[in-house]
This record gives structure tokens, sequence and C-alpha cells, in this order.
């Protein structure tokens, strides 16, 4: 189920990344004394009593302003907007109620979203400074400091009571796959293949599919959502305004996704952009396969395929996980089993294993190789057991976490997949020193 959107907007330089900073509990955005710092949507994941939701920093809103740089982090923020479940307007007390704010509130209460009107540098708190914010009509404002902290729980508790529900209206048990990959990678192609039919336009002008297109279907009783996604290019590359869009959406589309299929131009070879777009799927720890697309372009002999392995485990050593399959979605060839793979990698990525097979596991392991000791100390593991799936994740109690050498927690990676069929997703696995006595 994907975590409710709390999308921060507002206009330059009262404090939204400060804010974001504060509550995800450590410093993703940059934060500067001056306007136009956060040109990108920054997103991540955070939680206010047990309620969890991901949330979206954005640049400025200058509404008014010409400039190009301007025009693009606004369209940024409009697309935040769009997409958000619940948005929090800044403001700032210091500098008060100004034009710029009336015209992005303006704008909020058209989208019909619900809105949070927060009044950052409240730093000694006087009601009578909230006075001129009601008339941006939002309701109360509530006034903070995300500098030092104070009013932010009041905030993050109408945010969680505006979120509170969100995803049971529709009930939806469907495996989302989202098909994503560079721009003429044949995405639509492989999308009417699995489908059967002529769902989206397939042409070989690039940017041919301009949003996410969302199709159901049924597979050996199991109910897909398939998501044909626009091809994600370079920054620099990305010209048009409706391009730009189409990006966001795709990258939006593998964070709501439980599968990911990566396609990759074979003919073509991997490229930078395929590697940095397989980068950001590992990020998000989705389940994947890699589909190499136009097999039937590339001249074969008896080592092709192996010489197409060694190269993908070469460019993504990050994903030594991943599982390939070599199709052409022109041909039909091998087309079929991509279905099979995207349930055995979803199977995979919601594997749980048991405490008392994990702890064995472990103990086989340190007596096969006992970890390095650094400085005369060496590393105990105390117990080991899973805390959750998609993607698996092992939580490590340990004398030192210190000792915990990067190489070690590789090779206990590396005996979790030979011991059970992690293909196709990414584990994690976590360190925390306990005490003797615990």
């Amino acid at each position: 189920m994907a975590k409710p959107l709390v999308a921060i907007v507002g206009r330059p330089n009262v404090g939204k990344s400060t804010f974001f900073n504060k509550v995800v509990g450590k410093k993703i955005s940059i934060v500067e004394n001056f306007p136009g710092v956060t040109r990108d949507r920054l997103y991540a994941d955070a939680e206010w009593c047990g309620r969890y939701f991901t949330l979206v920093d954005t640049g400025g809103l200058e509404l008014k302003s010409t400039d190009e740089m301007w025009r693009h982090i606004q369209k940024q923020a409009e697309i935040a907007i769009e997409t958000a479940d619940v948005i929090i307007l800044f403001t700032d007390a210091k500098t008060g109620l100004n034009a710029s704010d009336e015209d992005v509130a303006m704008k909020l209460r058209k989208s019909g979203k619900p809105v949070v009107l927060a009044v950052n540098k409240l730093d000694n708190y006087d009601p009578e400074k909230l006075y001129e914010f009601y008339n941006l009509g939002l309701g109360e404002p509530f006034g903070i400091s995300a500098e030092h902290g104070s009013g932010i729980g009041d905030l993050l508790d109408e945010v969680v009571t505006l979120i509170d529900g969100f995803g049971e209206k529709e009930e939806d048990d469907s495996i989302k796959l989202a098909v994503v990959g560079k721009p003429n990678a044949g995405k639509s192609s492989l999308c009417n293949k699995l489908l059967g039919f002529d769902r989206t336009i397939v042409s070989d002008i690039a940017g041919t599919t301009r949003d996410a297109i969302d199709t159901q279907f049924i597979y050996k009783e199991q109910k897909f959502t398939l998501i044909d996604t626009a091809g994600i290019r370079k920054k620099k590359s990305v010209e048009e305004d409706l391009e730009y869009y189409s990006v966001l959406r795709a990258l939006g589309a593998i964070r709501r996704a439980d599968v990911c299929i990566m396609m990759i131009d074979a003919n073509e070879g991997i490229t930078e952009q395929d590697v940095k777009i397989c980068g950001y799927i590992h990020e998000q720890g989705k389940p994947s396969i890699v589909v190499m697309n136009k097999w039937d372009l590339v001249e074969k002999d008896t080592n092709t395929i192996n010489i197409f392995n060694n190269d993908l485990k070469e460019q993504l050593k990050f994903m030594d996980y991943v599982l390939p399959i070599y199709v052409s979605a022109k041909t039909g060839l091998r087309t079929d089993k991509i279905l099979d793979l995207a349930i055995r990698v979803l199977e995979n990525a919601n594997r749980r294993i048991s405490t008392g097979q994990l702890n064995d596991l472990v103990l086989d392991c340190v007596r096969a190789n006992e970890p390095p000791s650094v400085n005369g100390k060496r590393l105990k593991i105390k117990y080991v057991t899973q805390l959750g799936t998609t993607p698996p994740s092992f939580l490590f109690f340990v004398n030192e976490s210190a000792l915990m050498h990067f190489s070690y927690k590789r090779y206990l990676e590396n005996n979790l997949r030979k011991a059970y069929d992690f293909s196709g997703t990414p584990i994690k696995l976590m360190v925390r020193e306990r005490e003797e006595d615990e």
C-alpha cells in the first residue's frame, strides 16, 4: 500500500527545507538563507504517532515570475500539489502575509486538496502574529519554529488527522508493474504484448507516451496493474514542459510499483542513464526485472548472452541480485515469461525466515569465517531477526556496531542469498548494539 503524500509548498525562503529535515530526522534537503536552493522535489518517508507518510519538499513558488528557473521550480511544485494527499502551506511570521502567499493560497483552494497552514519563524510565540494569516481562507494557522522545533507536533497532529484512513477507501489487491526505462526502449510495445492488444500508442518517436497509463488485467487468476510510463531522459535532455511532467510521473510510478520492469535496449547496450534509473529503483527498495529488449536485432554467437550477463554484473554492481531476461517485444520472444518472473521476484521480496533458521545460518557463517578483530576487539553477533519484507529487512544485535565492517556485512548478505531465494529483490541488513544483560 502506497504511503500518503504530504507536500510542503510556499514562497521562497520561508523555511520549508528546515522543516523537512527536522521531520525526516536527517539532513536531506540543502538549507541556505537564499531562495532557489531546492529546485527538485525531494522525497523522504516520515512517521508521526505511528502514522507513516511520504514528505515532499518543493522549491519556492513564485507564480508571477517569468524567470526560466522559477518557471522550472514552479512546475515541480505544481506536480507535488497534483499528486499530494495533504498539502502544508508554509508562510513567514517575520515578513508577514504578502501577495505571493495569497497567490499560492488561491491556487491551493482551487486544487480542492486538504491544506494545513504553517506560519514559520515564530520563535517567540505571539498569537497576534497569526491573525492576518486567517485572511488566506485556509482555516486555523499553526504557529511554528522549524529551526527550534516548537509547534511542529501540533502541526503534524493535524496532518495525521487529515491523512487518517488514507488507502482504505479503495481495495486494490493487484500486483502493480511499472514498466520504466529510457525513451524508445520498447516499453509500450512490451505492454501491448503483455496485454494482448494495443492499449498505448507505439511508434519510433521518443516520448510518445506522455503519462503513466494504468491497465488492469488477470494472469493465472492473479490481478495485475500494468503501468506504462514515459521514457526517463537525462535532465539536460528534458526541454519540453510536457516531457518534464512525464519524467516525474515515471519516477512516481516506480515509487508506487510492487515490481519494476526495467527496459534496456540490448542493441544499444547498457548506458549511463540506464544505470541511474536502476539506481533509483534500488534506492526505493523495489524488486525488479531487467528486460533486455530488441534481442532479435543483436548479432549473436554462443558466447553473446554471457558477455551481456557479465556486462550487467559490472555495470550494476550495486544491484547484483537482478534477474535479466532477453526478449523481443516486437516478435514476442520470451515475453510470455516476464509475468511469471514478476510473480517470483515479488514472492522473494515478501519472503519471511523464522528467527531460529536465521540464527542457525548466522552461527554457521561465523564458524566458517570469524569476523576480523579491530583494535583488539572482535564483533560478536548475539541475535538476528527479520523486521519486515518488501524489501526483506534483517536486524543484527551485536556487541559494538562499529565493528561490523561493510565487507563482513556483505559476506552475511551473500550467505543469506545462497540459503534463500532473494533473487530480484534488494535486502537490508541493519545493526544495533545490545548490552550483555539485555
